[in-house]
């Protein structure tokens, strides 16, 4: 039989841990998301950490968008992190999926301002059900804004823009505002971000406050 550990070696396991502050991104207001434990800085480098929008914003309207950070620094007792990627939840993608309507998606990898490569998928939901030449049309729309995009904003300024759908000149409204000359359309929504290449240049955290 394997030897179990002793309630008083896992109490010991757990003294020898340290208590670190998890900050987000600069592009997420550099502020505290959690706390996790680490018995050693080694161990805690590299960690992800999987939050929703709303633990951030506490818009109840981004509690549906789920973002990954990636421990890449840490000073003292806090812990920096980079963004690796963001992901609507599927229950609220089932929600926006209706009858005798259109969903047109896209996949596209992006090159930022800085050289962060991001592949970026999107999706238009539709009224009613469009035609096919519109469908084309709808895609090279959303190609098109999304690449240009990418070619003129910052890694930090592409994310927020990708993320924070709700606000002015994001990226679903930059598409919504030129897709509904096609048909009429219900929602746009980047569905998701996944950090294929960070910037070059990216700084750490803990330098970005000296």
């Amino acid at each position: 039989m394997p030897r179990q550990r002793s309630k008083t070696s896992v109490k010991d396991a757990w003294k020898l841990k340290k208590w670190y502050n998890i900050i987000s991104p600069d592009a997420f207001g550099k502020v505290q998301i959690g706390l996790t434990p680490a018995d050693s800085e080694e161990k805690l480098n590299k960690r992800t950490v999987e939050i929703t929008l709303f633990d951030i914003t506490g818009n109840y309207s981004h509690v549906n968008t789920k973002l990954k950070f990636q421990v890449n620094s840490i000073s003292e007792d806090n812990a920096y992190t980079v963004f690796k990627g963001h992901e609507l939840l599927r229950d609220y993608l089932r929600s926006l999926t209706r009858r005798r309507s259109s969903k047109i998606a896209i996949i596209l990898n992006v090159t930022t301002k800085d050289g962060a490569k991001i592949r970026v998928t999107s999706a238009v939901f539709t009224q009613y059900r469009c035609k096919t030449s519109q469908k084309q049309t709808i895609r090279r729309i959303m190609k098109d804004i999304i690449e240009s995009k990418g070619s003129q904003l910052t890694f930090d300024e592409f994310v927020r823009q990708a993320v924070f759908g709700d606000q002015d000149e994001s990226l679903a409204q930059e598409i919504t505002k030129a897709a509904k000359k096609v048909c009429n359309i219900r929602k746009v929504e980047i569905i998701k971000q996944k950090v294929i290449e960070l910037p070059k240049n990216i700084v750490n955290p803990q330098e970005a406050t000296n």
